[in-house]
């Protein structure tokens, strides 16, 4: 019952913008900090973006985003948003989301207890 998925991935011009959305299913994604992932061919994941759930509420970004992503929520809709400005094409990757019941800085780390991940949506920025 409980499942993640992501949408808004494609294939953008350097400097465009795309919108990523990680839609909850199962249960209310405003309960837990979600956190916004990527991994690159040849590269390990990387935590772009992480929302706090209602309880901490922060946001955080790796510092090659910042300013140019927004990460946000729509309780409504049971879904976390990731806005992306100003792409590059060093920020091509399958970008994937996570849940984690807790605050955002416990799932720093690579054994991080995250508990539900979504499938994933490629972002591809090229020229």
């Amino acid at each position: 019952q409980v499942q993640l998925v992501e949408s808004g991935g494609d294939l953008v011009q350097p400097g465009g913008s795309l919108r990523l959305s990680c839609t909850g299913s199962g249960f209310t994604l405003d309960d837990y900090s979600i956190g916004w992932f990527r991994q690159a061919p040849g590269k390990e994941r990387e935590g772009v973006s992480c929302i706090g759930s209602s309880i901490f509420g922060s946001t955080y970004y790796v510092d090659s985003v910042k300013g140019r992503f927004t990460i946000s929520r729509d309780k409504a809709k049971n879904t976390v948003y990731l806005q992306m400005n100003n792409l590059r094409p060093e920020d091509t990757a399958v970008y994937y989301c996570a849940s984690i019941d807790g605050h955002c800085l416990e799932g720093v780390g690579p054994s991080a207890p995250w508990d539900y991940w979504g499938q994933g949506t490629q972002v591809t920025v090229s020229s």
